[in-house]
C-alpha cells in the first residue's frame, strides 16, 4: 500500500470471497466521502459482511467458526472500536491521504493487521465508511481455526495495549475540525 502510485489503493483477501466488481461501491462511497479529493481528505470504504449475520452465509457455518466470530467481535468492542461492525472482511479501499497516514505506522503482520488499520485510521479521525458487499464462504482456508484465533486475540490485545501505553506512536497526525 505504500507504494501504489494512483489516488486509491484496495487490498482484497486471495480467497476470492468477496466479488470484485462490488469495488464500484467501496469507490463511490470514499469519494464520497473524501469530496474528490484522494491525496487531501483521508478516508477508508471497507466492505462489510454485518447485513449478512441472519443469511446461510453465516448460519450454515460450524458453531466453533461462528463462537470465534464472536468472541473476536466481542474483543474488537472491548478494545475501542465499537462504529464498525465488520473489521475482518478482506475488501477495504483506502484514499491516498490515509494510505499515507495510516500504513507507515504499521505493526502487526498477522491476521489482526485489519484491525490495526482501522485502529489507527480511528485514532487519526480518518473518515470510515462500511459498505455491504456481496460475500460467500470458500473451502481451503489457510487459517488454522484454534492456534490462530488464539494468536488473533493475544495479537489484537497486545496491539491495542501497545497505542494506550505510547509503545506505538502515531507520527502524522491530521487536524481536527
Amino acid at each position: 500500500m505504500k507504494f501504489i502510485r494512483g489516488s486509491y489503493g484496495i487490498f482484497a483477501d486471495a480467497d476470492g470471497a468477496s466479488k470484485f466488481s462490488d469495488v464500484e461501491k467501496l469507490l463511490d462511497s470514499i469519494k464520497q466521502l473524501d469530496k474528490n479529493e484522494p491525496f487531501i481528505n483521508p478516508a477508508i470504504a471497507i466492505g462489510s459482511r454485518a447485513h449478512m449475520v441472519n443469511t446461510d452465509a453465516v448460519v450454515k457455518r460450524s458453531f466453533i467458526r461462528n463462537f470465534l466470530m464472536y468472541g473476536l467481535h466481542f474483543l474488537v468492542f472491548v478494545f475501542g472500536i465499537r462504529t464498525i461492525k465488520d473489521t475482518q472482511c478482506g475488501f477495504k479501499l483506502f484514499n491516498r491521504a490515509s494510505i499515507d497516514l495510516i500504513f507507515p505506522n504499521m505493526h502487526t503482520e498477522g491476521w489482526i493487521f485489519d484491525v490495526e488499520v482501522l485502529i489507527i485510521a480511528i485514532r487519526k479521525g480518518i473518515l470510515i465508511k462500511e459498505v455491504p458487499i456481496s460475500w460467500h464462504e470458500v473451502d481451503g482456508s489457510k487459517m488454522d481455526l484454534a492456534r490462530d484465533s488464539m494468536n488473533m486475540a493475544i495479537d489484537l490485545v497486545v496491539t491495542r495495549l501497545a497505542y494506550l501505553l505510547g509503545v506505538y506512536k502515531d507520527h502524522k497526525k491530521i487536524k481536527s475540525d
